[in-house]
C-alpha cells in the first residue's frame, strides 16, 4: 500500500523553479468561482491573550494562537475578482503547518513521505526564500496520518521556528543573512526513549517549552537549566496541545483529557484528568481510537474537545476544576468523526466531519468523504449546549479557520457529485447561518488535497493551503479591510438603596452571553462581575462604567 501512495505522489514530473502545482487535465473543468462577493459582518469575540514566548496571535502556529482557537482577526478574501497562485514542492510534499514572521513572509514545514524541510516563502509570490533539511521521517504504515517530526512547530516572540524532529531533538531555528541556522538544540535522546516520536512542542506563560510523544510520555524543559522533566501518560496521545495564561496546558489523550501544571521543580503535574465517551474504535478519518482535536481554550474559561463516541460530541469542560459544562452530538450516528481542532469564538464552536478520510487514496477518482460542519453555541448561562446549524459540504481533512474580521468560515472542499477529475475549492461559509457564500476552484487532482493541513488567513487577506502538491493561495484583486473584532460590553444598572446592581454582557462569538470577571466602576467605588456577570456596588455615582481586557468600553446611566 505505501509503495502504491509513493507511486502515485511520483507521477509528476520534476519541474523547474517555482512551478505551478500540476493538475488533472480536464476539457470540461467546473467553474472557477461560484456565489457572490461578501461584505463584511464581524464576529464578536475576546481574542486569546498573546503568549509572552510565542510570535503574536494568527502568526505563531497551526491554530493561530496559544489557546487553539482557530480565529482570525485578519480577514481572509471576500471573494472580489479571486486569484488562485500555487508553489509546486516536487514531487509532492505538504507545506501545511504555516506561520508568518515579522516580515510578513510564509515560516513552514514542508513534508514528504521521508523528508522535512523547514521553508521560508514569500507570501505575495510563494517563491522559495530559504530552506533547511530536517531530520527524515521515520517508516510509517500510513504516513498521510503521521504527524511527528515537523508536522506542528511553532514561531517564537523572536520570529524563530522552534521544531520538534524525529531524531529527538527541539531545534530554535532562526534566520541569519536569509538562510536559516541552528540557534539552540534540546538534545532529549537522555530523556525520551529510543523509538519515540515527538508529537508537538509550545512553551507556557513563564518559558518553559513542553511536549508530548505519541506514546504519551509528556516532557518539560526549562531552557534556562536544560533540565528536563517527564511524566508518562502511558496513553496514545496525536494532536498538539493547547498552553492557557494561567501556567495551564491542555493535553488530549485516546482517553482522557488533562489538565497540567508545573510543579516547583518544574516538573509536570496534573491538575485533573477527566476521561470522555469512547467507543474504543478508531472511525475512518481519525488517526487513533480516541478525541481527533487539540484542545480549543475559549468563552468564560471553558476547554472544548470532540468525544470518541456514536454519535461524537462537543464536549466543554471547566478550565479551573475540569467540571463538564455541557455535551452536544453532533453529525449522525455511524458517520461522524473528526480528527482537526474545533474553532473556538467566544461561546461559538464549529466542527468539522472528516469520517471516511483515511488518506489520498479516500477522496480520489469520485469517491467522498461524509459531509458535514455544524456550529455549537453554548448557552449565554454558560450551562448546556445548543446545535444552531448544519452545513452539507465536503471538507474531509481540513483545519478550518474563521476570520473574525469578515465573519467568514473557510474549509476546503470537494464536489457532492463525485467528479472523477476530482477538483477541490476553497469554500467560505456564513458564520452565522451556515450558508455557502461562495467556492474558488483551486485546481485538480491528487496535487490539491490538503491532507489535514489548515487553511490559514495572512496579514495580507490572502487564505494559504498547504497541499500534497506543495502551497497554494486564494486572494481577492484588492486585499479586504480588517474590521474591529472586539465585543462592546453592554451595561445595565439599576439602584436599589445604596447599592447599583450591574449586569454585564457582551456578544460572544454568536451569543450574547454574560461577562464574568468584569471591572465596574460606579463613582469612586469599583466591583468585578461575578459568574452570572453581576455586581453590587455602593456609591451615589450616576453612571457605570465597564472594562474587561480584550473587550471595548461600556456604559450605562444608572437607573431608580
Amino acid at each position: 500500500m505505501l509503495l502504491a501512495l509513493l507511486l502515485v505522489l511520483l507521477v509528476f514530473a520534476r519541474p523547474a523553479v517555482a512551478s505551478p502545482i500540476p493538475e488533472t487535465p480536464d476539457g470540461d473543468p467546473p467553474p472557477t468561482f461560484t456565489g457572490e462577493a461578501w461584505t463584511p459582518a464581524p464576529v464578536f469575540a475576546a481574542p486569546a491573550p498573546t503568549h509572552p514566548f510565542m510570535a503574536p496571535n494568527q502568526r505563531s502556529n497551526i491554530h493561530s494562537d496559544a489557546f487553539q482557537t482557530d480565529t482570525n482577526a485578519w480577514s481572509g478574501p471576500l471573494g472580489n475578482d479571486t486569484e488562485v497562485l500555487s508553489h509546486y514542492e516536487p514531487p509532492g510534499g505538504v507545506c501545511g503547518s504555516i506561520t508568518f514572521n515579522s516580515q510578513d513572509q510564509i515560516v513552514t514545514t514542508c513534508i514528504q513521505l521521508r523528508a522535512v524541510r523547514l521553508k521560508l516563502f514569500d507570501a505575495q509570490t510563494l517563491e522559495e526564500l530559504a530552506s533547511f533539511e530536517l531530520p527524515p521521517r521515520a517508516p510509517s504504515t500510513n504516513p498521510f496520518q503521521d504527524f511527528a517530526g515537523g508536522g506542528y512547530f511553532y514561531l517564537d516572540s523572536q520570529d524563530r521556528a522552534v521544531v520538534p524532529t524525529t531524531e529527538r531533538h527541539v531545534l530554535v531555528i532562526g534566520l541569519e543573512n536569509g538562510e536559516f541556522t541552528v540557534v539552540e538544540d534540546y538534545d532529549l535522546t537522555a530523556d525520551i526513549p529510543s523509538g519515540s516520536k515527538i508529537i508537538s512542542a509550545l512553551p507556557d506563560w513563564s518559558g518553559r517549552i513542553w511536549l508530548a510523544t505519541t506514546a504519551g510520555l509528556v516532557a518539560v524543559i526549562d531552557p534556562a537549566t536544560r533540565a528536563v522533566k517527564t511524566y508518562d501518560l502511558g496513553e496514545v496521545v496525536q494532536n498538539s496541545f493547547a498552553v492557557g495564561d494561567k501556567g495551564d496546558v491542555y493535553i488530549v489523550s485516546e482517553k482522557a483529557l488533562y489538565r497540567f501544571e508545573a510543579g516547583s521543580d518544574g516538573s509536570p503535574v496534573i491538575v485533573w484528568r477527566k476521561v470522555y465517551d469512547n467507543t474504543g474504535v478508531q472511525k475512518p478519518g481519525q488517526v487513533s481510537a480516541g478525541s481527533g482535536t487539540t484542545p480549543t481554550l475559549h468563552g468564560d474559561g471553558w476547554v472544548s474537545i470532540t468525544d470518541n463516541a456514536d454519535p461524537m460530541h462537543i464536549v466543554v469542560y471547566r478550565r479551573r476544576t475540569g467540571r463538564e459544562i455541557c455535551e452536544q452530538a453532533v453529525f449522525e450516528k455511524g458517520e461522524g468523526s473528526t480528527d482537526n481542532s474545533l474553532i473556538g469564538a467566544g461561546n461559538s464552536l464549529i466542527v468539522e466531519n472528516n469520517y471516511g478520510y483515511t488518506g489520498p487514496m479516500a477522496t480520489m477518482n469520485g469517491q467522498r468523504t461524509q459531509p458535514g460542519i455544524e456550529r455549537v453555541d453554548i448557552e449565554p448561562d454558560g450551562e448546556g449546549c445548543t446545535k444552531v446549524w448544519h452545513s452539507d459540504e465536503i471538507s474531509p481533512s481540513l483545519v478550518p479557520k474563521l476570520s473574525l474580521s469578515n465573519g467568514l468560515v473557510y474549509v476546503y472542499t470537494q464536489d457532492p457529485e463525485g467528479d472523477p477529475d476530482d477538483p477541490w475549492f476553497l469554500t467560505a461559509l456564513d458564520f452565522r447561518t451556515g450558508r455557502t457564500v461562495w467556492k474558488r476552484l483551486t485546481g485538480q487532482g491528487i496535487g490539491f488535497n490538503n491532507n489535514y493541513a489548515p487553511v490559514s488567513i495572512g496579514p495580507d487577506g490572502a487564505a494559504y493551503v498547504g497541499v500534497l502538491g506543495g502551497l497554494l493561495l486564494v486572494r481577492d484583486a484588492t486585499p479586504p479591510t480588517t474590521q474591529e473584532t472586539r465585543p462592546k460590553l453592554k451595561v445595565r444598572a439599576r439602584r436599589h438603596g445604596k447599592r447599583v446592581r450591574v449586569r454585564v454582557r457582551a456578544r460572544s462569538g454568536g451569543v450574547l452571553a454574560r461577562v464574568r470577571g468584569a471591572k465596574v466602576r460606579v463613582g469612586k467605588h469599583t466591583a468585578t462581575t461575578g459568574r452570572r456577570g453581576r455586581a453590587r456596588i455602593k456609591s451615589k455615582g450616576r453612571r457605570a462604567v465597564a472594562t474587561k481586557t480584550g473587550y471595548r468600553r461600556g456604559k450605562a446611566k444608572v437607573k431608580h
